[in-house]
């Protein structure tokens, strides 16, 4: 029997010449057969989704620790409103809904515990060996940590997935190969001597939308948390024009709203505005480069899908608000020192007897590993840590572990 693909909604839609084809992808490093109900990039998609990186992110701290209160995000309700935005962002555009919601779902895997401070104290731990990157560590995630299939590590997920994974913030290396932000990562130039994901081209269109989601998401709810913590007052706010004009258009329209219901309008206003930017400016970037294929928008020389000048700014303003009014307040900043300690803490305590990682798999091969290599798991081994469970294991091996509140 043959199905009718377009009967199950796939091709529904128009679909633009430059965007990337489930139909036509690069493949898999691990050939596979397609399948008849799902393209490539909807299996993508759902093979991330199911991964047990995907569930530890709801414990992992995107600002603010778990223990300040249930409805601040966790880097799994970041993940799904990037993947929110990235899809919304692809229909406008006309590409793949799939591949660029697959990007945005995965973008974040390798972050470690604690956040951003987690992700410092392991880089400063793993110096000596190749260093940390979360970037780098998504993809080692998804080509050789998760262990779920009997044919291969990792999800065996398409190039386009892969490509849109690594290069989602644009090209790494130059023409000649050396990199363009620094030392290109090791686990990255490990798989692509494999399964070359072009390091110095940019990355599909899809992917671009993901990249730019992810700003639009976290300085909106950044800003949302920031106002529930105390943190950041509307007073604050004034300081970005922006956002100023935003506070007077729902005040005029709703005088006296309550505080949390002025809160979201201002929210889903800000979103509004930046990602009708970015699709007027993608749209204006196209009609300039005119590109027919993908392979086009990865030859283009510049990022599509982008801000205007105009929001570049804006975007610099409240980042800049952010770091100085709730990155660097000093009770945020004691917090991190201390989720820093027990990242550093857990690190020498595995080195010195690889035995407590409780659970590893490869707690029989390692204390025999090469320093390097041993290192290399423990990180691994830390890094998929979620906050509460670097906590608990930091209160079995010390007598004393800090408190993050």
């Amino acid at each position: 029997m043959t199905l009718d693909r377009q009967a199950l909604g796939f091709g529904s839609g128009e679909r633009a010449v430059f965007s990337s084809d489930p139909w036509a992808s690069r493949g898999r490093l691990h050939p596979e057969t397609s399948s008849p109900t799902r393209s490539d990039f909807q299996r993508d998609r759902d093979r991330i989704v199911h991964t047990t990186a995907f569930r530890r992110l709801k414990h992992k701290t995107q600002v603010f620790i778990a223990a300040d209160g249930d409805h601040y995000r966790t880097r799994l309700t970041h993940t799904i409103e990037v993947a929110q935005i990235a899809r919304a962002l692809a229909r406008a555009l006309k590409l793949d809904e799939d591949l660029a919601e697959g990007v945005a779902l995965v973008h974040d895997f390798g972050h470690t515990p604690f956040g951003h401070t987690g992700e410092d104290a392991l880089a400063e731990m793993l110096e000596p060996y190749g260093g940390f990157d979360h970037n780098a560590q998504s993809l080692r995630i998804v080509t050789k940590l998760e262990r779920r299939y009997a044919e291969f590590d990792g999800l065996n997920l398409t190039w386009e997935s892969l490509e849109g994974l690594v290069k989602h913030n644009g090209p790494l290396a130059n023409i000649d190969g050396g990199g363009l932000r620094g030392p290109i990562p090791r686990p990255i130039l490990d798989y692509c001597a494999l399964h070359d994901l072009e390091l110095s081209s940019f990355a599909s269109l899809e992917a671009q939308v993901a990249a730019i989601a992810d700003d639009i998401a976290y300085n909106t709810h950044d800003i949302d948390d920031g106002l529930r913590s105390g943190y950041l007052t509307f007073d604050m706010l004034e300081e970005v024009p922006f956002l100023a004009g935003l506070m007077r258009e729902v005040g005029d329209r709703y005088p006296g709203l309550e505080t949390s219901r002025f809160t979201h309008e201002i929210m889903r206003r800000q979103i509004t505005a930046m990602v009708e930017d970015v699709i007027s400016v993608a749209q204006d970037n196209l009609r300039q480069v005119r590109p027919q294929s993908v392979a086009d928008v990865r030859g283009a020389g510049r990022v599509i899908a982008t801000f205007s000048e105009a929001m570049s700014q804006t975007d610099v303003q409240i980042k800049k608000m952010l770091m100085t009014r709730i990155y660097r307040h000093p009770d945020v900043v004691l917090v991190r020192q201390n989720a820093a300690s027990i990242v550093a803490d857990l690190y020498r305590a595995f080195m010195a007897e690889p035995r407590e990682m409780q659970k590893h798999y490869w707690i029989d091969q390692i204390a025999g590993m090469a320093e390097a290599a041993k290192a290399r798991h423990v990180g691994d081994y830390i890094a998929g840590m979620t906050d509460t469970y670097a906590i608990a294991a930091h209160r079995r091996l010390f007598d004393h572990t800090p408190e993050l509140r």
